[in-house]
């Protein structure tokens, strides 16, 4: 496996922990069964994809873009989906992760 086949593996872990993130709140609390079913299957999935991933990429930098972008994106979700805009603290926390993400993934040396 060479590392672009890291990225693939990385942009799914990405998509499957948006998906499943934007699940948890129709599970009600994990009492309704079939979206309870499909969040942990997708929250696996995301597991398994993002462990593959870091065969290849280095685990700071895999993790740090999965959940800096999962985080963003399921903010994002929030506000279009269930009109939950956040305040500016939280822009302020969610522009200084984009911040982080894009630092770690251009200026973040590994050796």
């Amino acid at each position: 496996m060479n590392s672009f086949t890291g990225y693939i593996y990385l942009f799914f872990a990405i998509i499957l922990g948006i998906t499943a993130n934007g699940y948890l709140k129709a599970t009600d609390g994990f009492t309704k069964i079939g979206p309870a079913f499909l969040c942990s299957l997708l929250i696996v999935l995301c597991i398994f994809c993002i462990a593959r991933a870091m065969i290849n990429l280095p685990v700071g930098f895999a993790y740090a873009t999965y959940g800096g972008l999962t985080i963003t994106a399921v903010t994002l979700f929030g506000i279009f989906k269930y009109n939950q805009v956040p305040n500016i603290y939280g822009v302020i926390g969610i522009t200084l992760i984009v911040i982080g993400v894009v630092m770690v993934n251009y200026l973040g040396k590994v050796n």
